[in-house]
């Protein structure tokens, strides 16, 4: 096979990078639209990564954020993102380069992206734990795994309800394979 001096591998993975730019960018001028919510990758150690030492400490290779319904201050630039979340009623600002980022997934429509990140970038690390914001419901792959979403989507609602009572809800850790399919 001849040698791909071209690269299109890399013009690819630089053209899904822009969709989900332009869907970030949408949605930091006019929120998120219907059910429309993101579970988003990235590799923590990347270079242009900015997070506090708590999370680092945490998520010491890759972490998954939501955002979904507690979020502010979303900024796209040409070359990442910023984003303010809360992580155990802690307020945090990440600065998440598109470079960085694994994985980008909708699960209300079931739109996944998935990027590789060259290997002098980052080492290649197991899939961590997801961190999160509260509970919310993620639109499995797999029509088996169905009446579990069923069940975090109600859970979220729960939770919705309860902080509108003054419950608080704690953040909850939610592991992606078992959205996967094996």
């Amino acid at each position: 096979m001849a040698e791909d001096l071209i690269r299109y591998d890399i013009l690819a993975q630089e053209a899904l990078r822009g969709v989900m730019r332009k869907v970030l960018s949408e949605v930091a001028k006019t929120g998120l639209p219907g059910n429309h919510h993101f579970f988003i990758t990235f590799l923590t150690r990347a270079p242009g990564v900015r997070i506090s030492s708590r999370l680092r400490e945490r998520y010491p290779d890759q972490m998954t954020i939501v955002v979904q319904f507690q979020y502010w201050d979303l900024k796209v630039t040409d070359t990442g993102f910023e984003v303010g979340l809360s992580f155990a009623d802690v307020p945090e600002k990440l600065e998440i380069p598109f470079s960085a980022v694994r994985g980008f997934y909708d699960p209300s429509v079931n739109f996944e992206l998935e990027f590789d990140v060259r290997a002098e970038d980052a080492p290649e690390i197991e899939p961590e734990p997801v961190a999160e914001i509260k509970p919310v419901a993620a639109a499995p792959k797999k029509p088996a795994a169905v009446k579990k979403a069923e069940k975090l989507e109600l859970a979220a609602k729960d939770d919705e309800a309860g902080e509108k009572t003054g419950d608080k809800a704690s953040a909850q850790v939610v592991s992606l394979d078992s959205f996967r399919k094996k």
